[in-house]
Formats: structure tokens, sequence, C-alpha cells
């Protein structure tokens, strides 16, 4: 559409009326800064804390779980995706996952989880989140 141009679209037994003025400067602005950023620099900011905050929230026996998180960041068509993993497997095992939902013994007995994941990973969420609305609403 052009400036200051007025368009009429059929839809059923009545019409609907747009009109426009003025121009696009704001929007033109606001996507060129978009697709001029490099968010992938954040997300990298955000993969090392959420390490450093997973690493020191796991429980500790021998360190090896502890050390053995990190993180991937995977593109798509229309998405980036941050993600956390932890490479410690013991016989086809992650020991991230039963330290954080429990598991059995050889003998029969219960080993209780304890939810350390989600406490450590949720404030590094909070704060991705809270930039990436900041960044989407300010033109």
């Amino acid at each position: 559409m052009l400036l200051g141009e007025q368009s009429c679209i059929q839809r059923g037994n009545g019409m609907i009326k747009v009109t426009q003025k003025g121009n696009f400067e704001k929007a033109t602005t606001y996507i060129t800064r978009v697709k001029s950023r490099d968010f992938l620099k954040s997300l990298e900011d955000y993969g090392r804390r959420g390490v450093a905050a997973l690493r020191n929230a796991t429980p500790v026996d021998s360190g090896l779980t502890a050390s053995s998180w990190y993180y991937e960041i995977t593109r798509s068509k229309d998405r980036v995706t941050l993600s956390f993993h932890n490479s410690n497997v013991n016989k086809y095992v992650n020991v991230a996952i039963i330290l954080q939902y429990g598991h059995g013994t050889g003998t029969g007995g219960w080993v209780e989880g304890r939810d350390y994941i989600n406490p450590a990973i949720q404030p590094i969420f909070d704060q991705l989140a809270d930039e990436a609305w900041k960044e989407a609403t300010r033109v």
C-alpha cells in the first residue's frame, strides 16, 4: 500500500475500509535494528551462566556430574533454542537425571531425587526472557 492510499477489502455482504496515513519509518528502523543484532552472543552468555549455575547446584560425590554440564544453541528456520545437557552417563543412565528424579537401587531400595536443576536454571531463564522482552519492545 502506498503512503496515504486507501484500500477496500470485500468481506461477506459488508466492506471493511482500511486507511493508512504516514510512513513506516519506526517499523523499518526496528526491523533493520533487529536484523543487524547478534542475538547469539547474548545466548552464549546465558549458556555459560546456565552451565555455571547447574555446576554449582549439582550434588557432588565425585564431581563428575557437576563438571559434565554443557549447553547447545541450535537454529532452525523460525527459532533459536538454548538447551542444557549433561554428558555423565553410567550404564546407559544419565546421572544428572536420576539425581533430579530419584532412582531404584540394585537391592530393591529407592533413592529419592532432589530438585536441583529447576531452582538453578529458572533465574537464568527469567533473566533471558526479561532481556528478550526489553529488546523486542524497544523501538
